[in-house]
């Protein structure tokens, strides 16, 4: 079956690279807002669905895969700052603490309309960042599209003091020993 990634993503196109399968990508069409108290875990699994299923009608016989992710300090929601501004907002507020990503991740069969699908957490611990540390990394990096306002693939490492999940990809975005074993029950042969 053709493989199909929902997402415009370099990162996550680089990663699902990394697998060796040719496939194609797809900009998913889904409004990515949070419901009322929806707790993080449920939303990047219910937005990772929603985007696979948004391109489903394109590819009609193909495994597509859909992803989302946000971050949550102190129970708020760290989602892509946009702008400088908010991103030394961002590592203002996560200077030396801990904080829980969380990723959602999706394989929509789109010819039989099955959807596996599991959340991926993974926890990272910042280092306490001064104002000239948290500037010059977002000058040199300048990750305002990325959740939480670095690129940990990158020199986003810098910032951290401890890593702490099964699955380092999850970090990036595309969890890929999860979707890995989602292929693999699709009956794909992997490597």
């Amino acid at each position: 079956m053709k493989l199909v990634l929902a997402s415009t993503s370099p990162f996550r196109h680089e990663l699902l690279s990394r697998l060796g399968q040719a496939f194609e990508t797809a900009a998913p069409d889904s409004d990515e807002s949070r419901f009322d108290n929806e707790p993080a875990d449920k939303m990047v699994l219910r937005l990772a669905e929603k985007k696979a299923r948004s391109i489903a009608d394109k590819f009609p016989k193909a495994l597509i895969i859909g992803s989302d992710q946000v971050a949550t300090v102190d129970d708020l929601i760290l989602g892509k700052p946009g702008t400088h501004e908010k991103a030394v907002q961002q590592l203002q507020h996560v200077s030396g603490k801990s904080v829980l990503f969380h990723t959602g991740l999706c394989l929509l069969n789109s010819e039989t309309d099955q959807a596996q699908r599991v959340w991926v957490p993974f926890e990272v611990r910042f280092r306490s960042l001064s104002d000239q540390q948290i500037e010059s990394y977002l000058l040199k990096e300048k990750p305002y599209n990325c959740a939480g306002s670095f690129k940990s693939e990158a020199l986003g490492i810098t910032l951290f003091e401890k890593l702490s999940g099964d699955d380092p990809t999850a970090l990036m975005g595309l969890p890929l020993i999860e979707l890995t074993s989602m292929l693999m029950a699709e009956g794909c042969l992997l490597p």
